[in-house]
């Protein structure tokens, strides 16, 4: 294991108390946690147990939660120690240590998410969406199915994202059709209820009609996007759906 250097008690202390750094730097975080009778994820889940039952809920127990998740402890099983300790050492000091997990740990919460959307569905999710972000709330991503004869791109959305309002443009033929692939999302057209996606849904989109469509607030989603072959297409991109709006959908 690396060994573990500490500099933050002479940092702040040095001049002040020098012992008392040199304790914190030299013995607590050095030979302390350089001890190798307990391995580093036991003594990092150890630790935090040992705050949140003292009810230390400040900065010390954040950098102590992301020390643990550096040396791998999972949100799973922060989540299901925290949730043991509550049992015996008090319920509300396991809220306030979830509070702060939930932050520290809120990456790889929307990393697997995001993993177990791609593994529910036969096509990628794909790379970010950046040459679009501008007409998204939120974040998107794409990935191309089909460049020849008929463009087909697969189109993931994390919950909450949507499109703007937009129009495909043709002076014959043209506009797009959607396929679910995953997850539940929503489809409205101006004028009229939006329309709710599950996977096997297919909406027509005719040239000329002005819509958007994205996730439901508690989805991953994703559709195939395919482009109906037609003349002098174009996309015209609108303004964004309204919080107000999207926030009356279930």
């Amino acid at each position: 294991m690396k060994k573990i250097t500490q500099d933050a008690g002479r940092k702040a202390l040095g001049q002040f108390a020098p012992d008392f750094a040199h304790y914190n730097d030299d013995i607590l975080f050095g030979e302390n946690w350089d001890n190798q009778d307990i391995d580093h994820k036991t003594r990092c889940i150890i630790t935090v147990v040992a705050l949140m039952s003292s009810g230390i809920t400040d900065s010390s127990l954040k950098y102590h939660l992301e020390n643990a998740k550096k040396a791998g402890v999972t949100r799973k099983e922060i989540a299901a120690v925290v949730t043991h300790v509550g049992f015996y050492a008090g319920w509300p000091k396991a809220w306030a240590v979830f509070n702060m997990a939930k932050d520290v740990w809120a990456e790889e919460n929307a990393e697997g998410e995001m993993a177990a959307h791609e593994n529910s569905m036969i096509f990628p999710i794909g790379a970010p969406n950046d040459g679009f972000k501008q007409y998204f709330s939120g974040r998107s991503y794409l990935a191309p199915v089909s460049k020849e004869q008929v463009g087909i791109f697969n189109v993931t959305f994390e919950p909450g994202c949507r499109n703007n309002w937009h129009i495909h443009h043709a002076t014959k033929g043209g506009g797009q059709i959607l396929i679910c692939v995953a997850g539940r999302g929503w489809y409205q057209e101006w004028g009229k209820e939006a329309v709710e996606m599950n996977p096997g849904d297919c909406i027509n989109i005719p040239a000329g009609v002005k819509h958007w469509h994205g996730a439901a607030k508690d989805s991953w989603f994703s559709h195939l996007a395919i482009e109906v072959p037609g003349e002098n297409g174009s996309n015209e991109w609108l303004e964004p759906v309204s919080s107000e709006e999207y926030d009356k959908l279930p």
